[in-house]
């Protein structure tokens, strides 16, 4: 089932930049719910990628892949298109604290492999509860210009999972190191990320 899941989202057509961008216009301006649907689709193989590297059995991924979409479909409420930062970067913290969530709830910490305990237990999420009030495009404008002022390999890193969708494991093949490495690059970029965005924040009000 997993496997037809996949295939399923392999063969939907990829919305281009310019047809996504309409699609938030229309559901921001319009509460479409069709452009919403579009957009959530366009998004769901983000959520099944996030689901698999966990390599749960099947019945346990399809449950991360239920509690991901909520997460996504949570983002999408929240996301404000105007200000230019990716949408899998601002949707990347809800689906994996859904993820997250739904495991430690479920007790099923002791089935993940060790690499993908210590990103579970490591994982800081980039955004939190600081920072749900704060004004969207501050908070998008502040993330790019974090995101620019990383170490190379971390910011690296961080662009490759959270904005071209890359597993860690694909990410640490490109760059010819480790998972486990990998791992401890994307923590220490979302601390970092996070140290730099409340100064920003604050300086902001």
């Amino acid at each position: 089932m997993l496997e037809e899941y996949r295939r399923f989202l392999s063969r939907m057509r990829k919305l281009s930049r310019d047809e996504e961008i309409s699609l938030w216009k229309i559901y921001k301006e319009n509460d479409s719910p069709e452009a919403r649907k579009s957009l959530i689709e366009h998004y769901q193989m983000l959520v099944f990628k996030e689901a698999v590297r966990f390599a749960l059995p099947e019945t346990t991924t399809l449950d991360l892949i239920q509690e991901g979409t909520v997460g996504l479909m949570e983002a999408a409420e929240t996301y404000d298109w105007t200000a230019g930062t990716a949408f899998s970067l601002y949707a990347m913290h809800r689906i994996r604290g859904r993820m997250i969530d739904f495991l430690h709830k479920e007790g099923m910490e002791q089935l993940l492999p060790s690499d993908a305990q210590e990103n579970m237990y490591g994982e800081v999420p980039l955004f939190d509860a600081a920072f749900e009030d704060v004004d969207k495009n501050s908070l998008h404008a502040a993330v790019n210009h974090a995101v620019n002022r990383l170490p190379d390999r971390e910011k690296v890193v961080i662009r490759s999972i959270f904005l071209d969708e890359q597993t860690a494991s694909e990410t640490a093949e490109a760059m010819a190191v480790s998972t486990s490495y990998v791992y401890r690059l994307q923590k220490k970029g979302i601390h970092r990320l996070r140290g730099m965005l409340s100064r920003l924040i604050h300086d902001r009000r």
